[in-house]
């Protein structure tokens, strides 16, 4: 940490030329934003959080410079950078979420007060095969996870409102809320693949406009609800996990089961010459997401591991694992980064385990059944139970 401060507040100027663009569907953002988190960081916090958790290693080198005072940021080429002054002492910055500490307690009910979003992940239904989160072994019931994710929000929702919360889900249905649709995106896939330097054929040019539709205009519509209607205090973002099953029509089952958590974290250089990856960063950091993030995730990660058995999930790239629990890493996803507050993002189970498709085989259903020659909660309920308890233990320390 000490060598990339020393690097960052060396550096005589920032590079210009090489920072024009901005991800597809991205805006290129108004830096003003930022004014409301002037002075309200330490040098010392700033440079700790970005160089171990938002921008490892030299991620930041040549677009955040480091001064005594203040922080110099790339803005638009041919723009003067923003200019971030550091505070004195960590004050708390102005945001429309609350962490636990804010959240008035009522002895009543242990949730009373705290506005959660649920995003069940993905979309599922008619769109899981373009989405490439669905399989099927011969006439079997097709796994899908975007159903999945729903049926476990749809169990959460009242459950938690039972205990005070209040609760929205970003969908309550198998339809996308986005109005953008493939067709509409495949000038900007065109464009997409030509800055990737991949050929455009025209079946690469369909695949890029699904993928923008479904991981990049949906994903960006549920962060405008989050953040200009629904202003949660946090959002559970629901996935399943998989490891690679080949042909959807053939899958490969494997024996692997596991889990993990992912906070916000882990921009790379590449990403960071983005303009607008930069700033959602710098929203991300400066706010002070981080720590809910983090406080939310380890209580869940213990009452997963109670209600599930399952080992962590051990990233072998260059993602950044949280200290104080294996099961939690950061890493720069759309939903992480756009959703402004705090993001606790799952990911149990892996669908194409031989174990989890026997439970999704058995569907839901009340009580315990006899699963693989172990008596089971359904997937579902244990999910949700997961949840519910690890929620319950970190908003009843207020």
């Amino acid at each position: 940490m000490r060598i990339l401060a020393l690097i960052l507040f060396c550096l005589a100027g920032l590079v210009h030329s090489a920072f024009a663009k901005t991800t597809p569907l991205g805006n290129r953002p108004d830096w003003s934003e930022l004014d409301k988190f002037q002075e309200t960081i330490t040098r010392e916090r700033f440079i700790e959080w970005l160089a171990n958790i938002y921008a490892p290693g030299d991620a930041a080198v040549g677009v955040i410079a480091v001064t005594p005072t203040m922080a110099k940021i790339q803005t638009a080429p041919g723009k003067p950078p923003y200019l971030l002054r550091f505070a004195k002492s960590s004050l708390t910055p102005a945001r429309y979420w609350r962490p636990r500490s804010a959240i008035p307690k009522d002895s009543g009910k242990p949730l009373a007060g705290v506005k959660i979003a649920i995003d069940p992940g993905h979309i599922g239904g008619k769109w899981a095969k373009m989405e490439e989160r669905w399989f099927q072994i011969g006439d079997s019931k097709p796994v899908v996870e975007g159903d999945m994710t729903l049926r476990v929000a749809k169990l959460l929702k009242p459950r938690l409102e039972a205990l005070g919360a209040q609760v929205w889900l970003t969908r309550s249905g198998s339809e996308p809320i986005t109005s953008r649709r493939p067709d509409a995106l495949r000038k900007l896939a065109l464009e997409s693949l030509r800055e990737k330097g991949d050929k455009a054929t025209n079946f690469a040019i369909t695949k890029e406009s699904e993928r923008l539709f479904y991981r990049t205009a949906e994903i960006r519509r549920r962060a405008v609800l989050v953040n200009d209607s629904i202003k949660p205090d946090l959002v559970l973002a629901l996935h399943f996990n998989a490891e690679a099953w080949g042909n959807p029509a053939k899958p490969s089952l494997i024996n692997k089961n596991h889990a993990h958590f992912l906070v916000t974290g882990g921009w790379s250089k590449k990403e960071l010459a983005y303009e607008d990856q930069r700033f959602e960063m710098l929203v991300k950091l400066l706010n002070g997401s981080h720590n809910e993030e983090v406080a939310v995730s380890k209580a869940l990660a213990k009452t997963t591991l109670k209600n599930t058995g399952l080992p962590p999930y051990i990233y072998q790239g260059g993602e950044v694992r949280i200290p104080g629990s294996d099961y939690i890493w950061a890493r720069n996803l759309l939903a992480n980064r756009l959703f402004e507050c705090p993001v606790v993002y799952a990911e149990p189970y892996v669908m194409n385990s031989r174990e989890v498709f026997t439970r999704v085989q058995a569907g839901y259903y009340d009580g315990k059944k006899k699963i693989a020659g172990t008596m089971r909660k359904s997937i579902y309920k244990e999910y949700a139970d997961a949840v519910v308890e690890g929620l319950v233990n970190h908003y009843s320390q207020r």
